[in-house]
């Protein structure tokens, strides 16, 4: 009898999509790993086909996004906490939910994938706790799940479980909109993945470029094209004389040029990967500026290499500037934040960051404004950028410069503005909202130093 049930025993064949797809889930939820870095690899080291790796890039982002819903879902029909379940069944389900309730995969075929995956990577019993967990959830629709939330009268709480976002972000966001439809505009947008913009670079590439590919312009930047493809199969891109970049980080550095037409000696002071850099760098050569870049990560800082098309390359601490000895006419401090404007394209910063990460990331951002304005000249311009909304990271900080450098003065940017962009100044900054121009919620404040004789 025993010999019987072994020979009718299957070892499990999960298919290698979802195989990776896990993979993948548990290195960003479980070791603080980047979907943004490890999918794009893996996807380029595989042999699936287009039409799988879609597959892939739909699951695993959508999943990430989707995660608090999923678990919302899942909590109703266990019969255990859900807080309490191993880590291999919580993502495990919410990988099978995303496909139940996301996407258009039949049920029978998303629960059975589902626990076939989990036979292989959390074993036969737990496997079967999954099999329990989806067939309960496939048989009702993602509305009915909902209902419960639907009558939570506490709109925060109410929104953050719809939308899927933590309590403190959606808070954070009625803050700056006070209009509850608003918000739940903003975070409907914020689950929607974002597609392709490239930005090409003057003086290496040309927009004529781009539109014989049949590239659609972007609304705002006159540098953008949505392509609806994948950016690396353009020439230009592989040339490195285009990039990709966020329409919204398009229009910061197109801003902030145009600002400082008047003035020499261009910094870019905390140039990251190399974005804003690339085309604040073009910018610079092609109106006769003098540019540098500075990156504190080396292994970034190579990245800024590639595409500032051999402008001056600073590696260090960019609270550390002034140990240069120089001055500088215009410098951005495009400064670390929270993210939570590009939420969308960043799907595990939802549940990264916390209340408690705004402490540290604010005294960062005073320490690196006060660096910045330390370096600028006299009628120099000081640029302040956030990929954030929230009011610590943007309007508070603004009054903070404000009042610690009382030789500074704040600069209207409505002028500065492409024409048709509206509903994006704040207080005489550039606030974009992802609900209303489709780019992540950049902000943008820049200052005048006054010279001495003005003082």
């Amino acid at each position: 009898m025993v010999e019987a049930r072994r020979n009718t025993f299957k070892s499990p064949k999960p298919d290698a999509v979802r195989l990776l797809v896990y993979d993948i889930l548990r290195e960003v939820n479980r070791s603080d790993g980047y979907s943004n870095l490890l999918l794009p690899q893996a996807l380029t080291g595989s042999n699936f086909e287009q039409r799988d790796k879609g597959f892939a890039t739909e699951l695993l982002y959508g999943t990430l996004r989707m995660q608090g819903r999923h678990d919302y879902i899942a909590a109703q029909v266990s019969d255990r906490p859900w807080s309490e379940v191993d880590d291999g069944i919580v993502d495990v389900v919410r990988l099978g939910a995303h496909q139940l309730f996301e996407m258009r995969v039949p049920s029978h075929a998303a629960v059975s994938a589902t626990v076939e995956l989990a036979r292989k990577v959390i074993g036969e019993s737990k496997a079967s706790f999954v099999n329990a967990l989806l067939r309960k959830m496939s048989a009702k629709s993602l509305d009915q799940w909902l209902e419960p939330a639907q009558q939570i009268a506490d709109p925060v709480s109410r929104l953050a479980i719809i939308y899927s976002h933590p309590e403190w972000i959606v808070s954070a966001y009625y803050d700056l909109l006070r209009d509850y439809q608003e918000v739940e505009a903003l975070l409907s947008a914020n689950n929607l993945a974002a597609t392709p913009t490239i930005v090409w670079w003057p003086g290496r590439s040309s927009a004529e470029e781009f539109t014989v590919l049949g590239a659609e312009p972007t609304k705002y930047s006159e540098y953008g094209f949505k392509f609806d493809g994948v950016p690396s199969t353009l020439e230009a891109v592989r040339h490195r004389r285009a990039g990709v970049q966020d329409e919204g980080s398009q229009l910061v550095a197109q801003i902030f040029a145009k600002v400082a037409a008047k003035n020499n000696d261009w910094l870019d002071l905390c140039a990251g990967p190399g974005g804003k850099a690339a085309l604040l760098s073009s910018l610079a050569k092609e109106s006769g500026k003098t540019f540098t870049a500075n990156e504190i990560s080396a292994a970034r800082a190579k990245l800024v290499e590639q595409v500032i098309g051999g402008a001056r390359l600073l590696v260090g601490d960019g609270r550390e500037i002034d140990s240069l000895g120089e001055s500088f006419g215009a410098v951005l401090a495009d400064v670390p934040c929270t993210g939570l404007g590009a939420l969308r394209r960043r799907p595990e910063v939802r549940w990264r960051r916390t209340v408690a990460d705004l402490r540290e990331l604010t005294q960062l951002q005073r320490e690196l404004s006060d660096a910045a304005i330390s370096v600028l000249a006299d009628g120099g311009i000081f640029g302040y950028a956030t990929c954030s909304p929230h009011l610590a990271e943007t309007s508070i900080a603004v009054s903070d410069i404000l009042r610690k450098h009382q030789d500074l003065s704040l600069i209207d940017l409505q002028p500065y503005l492409p024409a048709d962009l509206d509903g994006a100044i704040r207080d005489k900054s550039l606030s974009l909202w992802t609900h209303r121009h489709e780019t992540d919620a950049m902000f943008l404040a820049i200052f005048r130093k006054n010279s001495a004789v003005e003082n």
